[in-house]
Parts: C-alpha cells; structure tokens; sequence
C-alpha cells in the first residue's frame, strides 16, 4: 500500500544527517480506562492536536502493510519501570485498543501516517519490560454474507 507522505518528511527520511525528529505517538484506550493513555518516542513531551504525549522508554516493530490476505502486525516493547502501564493492562478485562501515529517534531499536528484500531494480544510482562503483539481484527475470516437467505429471514425475497 503507498502512503503520501509530506515533502518535509520525505526529505527527512531520505537525507542522511537532519535537524529533524521523526516520531511516534501512541494512543492506548479501553472502555475501563477513564482516559487514553499517550506516550511519545521523544524525550519530552509532545503535544499533538491538543492531546499531551508523555515521554516514555518504548521500542516498536511498525506495522508491515502486507499485501493480499493478511492484515498489519506490529510487536511493541515498553520499559516496565514506571509499573503504570503494567497495573493498567492488568486492571482491564480485554485487550486495550492502540493506534500508532507518526508526526514531525516540528510539527507534531500534521499527522504523516497513522495505524487506529490495533488490539494489544500475546503481553508479557516482566520485571523490565511489557512486550506485546499489535493486530488488527482480520475481517477476511468473516463470513460473507453475514447472513443466510431464507423466507423466515427475509420474507420480501420470496
């Protein structure tokens, strides 16, 4: 899948030495949370379409965009230290849903691509480190059609 991406970015990516920083955003949410957790790649942090990012130790695997059948996997690891976001996926009754962001240090509201809707399977939480598996609901093992035509069901059809 190709992505458009902005002039400035793509100059970032391409020069070997750059003023730049490139980064990621990430949005944790579930219904048991009273509000999303944000952490950012950066050091500092990030204020980003009025939603404060919290700089917090993490390193990530980006979603491959396969093509065909398979939908986009990612694996993240985040440091364990601060116990905040280990005590909040262990208070929570399922996976909590991620979506990942990248955006320039310079302008942190442009949002260059973005993965929603992720779900957070597979944790495994240690003394150091959360690592998890980041996947999408693979809506190609649906069934198609949903639903089965009989008169009971659709009784205009017959």
């Amino acid at each position: 899948m190709s992505r458009t991406l902005s002039s400035t970015m793509l100059q970032t990516l391409y020069k070997q030495n750059t003023g730049e920083v490139v980064l990621i955003l990430i949005t944790i949410d579930h219904d048991d949370l009273v509000s999303p957790i944000r952490v950012t790649s950066d050091a500092i942090d990030t204020v980003s379409n009025s939603n404060t990012f919290v700089a917090f130790p993490f390193e990530i695997v980006l979603p491959d965009e396969p093509e065909g059948t398979k939908s986009p996997r990612a694996t993240i690891r985040v440091s364990n230290v601060d116990r905040t976001i280990a005590d909040t996926l262990r208070s929570i009754s399922s996976a909590p849903t991620m979506t990942l962001q990248v955006v320039l240090g310079s302008d942190p509201d442009t949002v260059e691509v973005e993965w929603p809707g992720f779900k957070l399977r597979n944790v495994q939480i240690t003394d150091l480190s959360i690592q998890g598996e980041l996947d999408l609901d693979d809506f190609i093992l649906e069934p198609y059609p949903a639903d089965i035509y009989t008169p009971s069901t659709f009784p205009g059809l017959f």
